[in-house]
């Protein structure tokens, strides 16, 4: 009996320093994040292996910009679509939060998550697509490490370059590019508008681009304007 205890503390031991590990591995990436930009992301890579299975060749589409090179209509265009208090929060809409889990009790399902930039971006940098309480706790936990040390204009610049805006089409110059055949610079209020409104589900929308969601961009939109960029 001892020695089975004692064997479950050694066991408790390890999985606590392994968990911990994987917090500093993190936050030492988010601090390097801070000057250098991610190369490639756990969204990417997942999407990456998924491409190869039905064409080994395949490869992403993405290109870098720097912040002052998106145009300035996405910028606000997406605070306005998924992250309207994205200047002024620390890493959480608590408000939004507690909208998300009364709409998911009265569907008796998950069809919300109030997530903000900041989550989704922690999410596409580290976590999966699945969902989980043990990676919604995971996401909270970088989402704290983010904020501690990007500011916000760093992180609507990573997230903005990384994001996924179709099937192997990731950041806003390659979304531009994809879609308009312009650079993510030369994007007019309409078209970020509705590059906006496919971020819950790009690679659906890129192939179905219905009236309801046409009217969703129109009300990004009409809003947009009043949205606070870093």
């Amino acid at each position: 009996m001892r020695s089975a205890f004692r064997l479950l503390k050694w066991l408790l031991a390890g999985a606590v320093l392994l968990a911990l590990a994987y917090q500093l591995w993190v936050f030492g990436h988010l601090l390097w994040w801070t000057r250098f930009n991610p190369s490639q992301t756990s969204f990417m890579s997942l999407r990456l292996d998924e491409l190869r299975q039905r064409s080994p060749d395949a490869q992403l589409r993405q290109q870098w910009v720097p912040y002052e090179r998106i145009s300035v209509h996405l910028k606000r265009a997406v605070v306005a679509a998924e992250d309207d208090g994205f200047v002024d929060h620390e890493g959480f809409d608590w408000e939004g939060i507690q909208k998300a889990m009364e709409k998911n009790r009265k569907k008796g399902r998950a069809v919300a998550g109030g997530s903000t930039i900041s989550q989704q971006l922690a999410k596409n940098l580290f976590l999966s697509p699945s969902r989980s309480y043990l990676r919604k706790a995971q996401e909270a936990a970088i989402t704290f490490m983010m904020e501690a040390v990007m500011d916000k204009r760093r992180i609507l610049e990573i997230y903005l370059n990384v994001v996924e805006w179709g099937d192997g089409v990731f950041g806003a110059e390659a979304a531009a590019q994809r879609y308009y055949r312009v650079s993510a610079a030369q994007l007019g209020p309409d078209q970020a508008a509705r590059l906006a409104v496919m971020l819950p589900n790009p690679r659906k929308y890129e192939k179905t681009f219905g009236p309801r969601l046409a009217a969703h961009a129109a009300r990004v939109a009409a809003r947009m304007h009043y949205s606070q960029v870093p």
